[in-house]
């Protein structure tokens, strides 16, 4: 079966590099590029550390595009208090040898989505929504060329972890996810419900860094530093954007429904919230795949010999 292609846009963040590693070590997929957006950091470091990821995994090969710098309507918000200064702290990495692509991102998305066939490719989205949002806003048409959108962001039983309602991806552009979320396209949500089960446990960690790789010795490394800032319980870390490349390669390890998600704009207290229509209250037609439950240890089996790999 020919790899699936797919597009990663991404605001790198540790737990977007090993969901990154976790694509760029599976042979099941097709990187088209990865285009970088405001989020964890702002999009110069994110657009770095894109780069720094694949030299990372050897993989040279793969383009990167810088992104819009803040979100659609409101002021950056960034997590420097969770991914440190550069969002990768921990690993200590060099400055990276590739460059840049010249393209603005937006204008790659539509170029690249234009030029494929109709549902010929994923697109999966591991920070704000920024550059997708305003990609269908200039070309509407690229709608019907996603085959699929994976999503890490929102929350519903695990409210949020930026706000009391709002998780962060979906609080830093909340007009973008509600514009993504009306354009038509095939999405399946990946909520903290889930990626707060997806747990790396020091024993989890342990395994990566007795791997022996250098992929996997820096990835111990951000896992060390992470595990200090994000904890769920008293030792594990959530890995957030790994969940939506696990999905990619093994759909069995997640189970969900298809719901309707809207996103509140105004909400004085809940700004950022992904309101659920688990019971059809709203009689509005479901638009997104939400995923509630997971077999994280067969999750952390797949990561783990997939990053042996690198």
């Amino acid at each position: 079966m020919a790899p699936r292609p797919i597009i990663i846009d991404t605001d790198p963040g540790q737990d977007d590099c090993i969901a990154i590693l976790l694509a760029l070590a599976s042979p099941e997929l097709e990187i088209l590029g990865l285009t970088a957006v405001a989020g964890n950091v702002g999009v110069d470091l994110t657009a770095a550390n894109a780069l720094k990821i694949c030299e990372i995994a050897g993989r040279p090969d793969i383009k990167v595009f810088r992104g819009c710098d803040r979100p659609l309507e409101k002021p950056l918000t960034i997590a420097p208090e969770i991914h440190g200064k550069s969002g990768l702290d921990g690993a200590d990495l060099p400055p990276p040898r590739m460059a840049l692509q010249r393209d603005h991102a937006v204008d790659w998305l539509i170029a690249m989505l234009m030029g494929r066939p109709d549902r010929g490719t994923t697109l999966v989205a591991l920070g704000p929504l920024t550059n997708l949002a305003t990609a269908l806003c200039r070309e509407p048409r690229i709608a019907r060329k996603i085959d699929e959108l994976v999503v890490m962001g929102g929350a519903s039983r695990a409210l949020g972890n930026v706000t009391p309602a709002a998780e962060f991806n979906i609080h830093v552009d909340p007009h973008a996810a509600d514009i993504v979320l009306a354009g038509g396209i095939p999405t399946a949500l990946m909520t903290l419900d889930v990626t707060h089960q997806v747990l790396a446990t020091r024993a989890r960690r342990d395994r990566i860094r007795d791997l022996g790789t250098p992929a996997a010795a820096t990835v111990a490394r951000l896992l060390e530093f992470y595990a200090k800032r994000e904890r769920v319980g008293p030792d594990g870390v959530p890995l957030h954007d790994p969940c939506t490349i696990a999905y990619l390669l093994d759909p069995t390890l997640f189970s969900g429904e298809r719901i309707n998600v809207a996103i509140e704009l105004a909400g004085t207290h809940t700004t950022g919230m992904t309101v659920m229509d688990w019971r059809r209250r709203t009689g509005r037609a479901p638009n997104c795949l939400v995923f509630r439950e997971v077999d994280h240890e067969r999750f952390f089996a797949l990561l783990t010999e997939r990053l042996g790999r690198l």
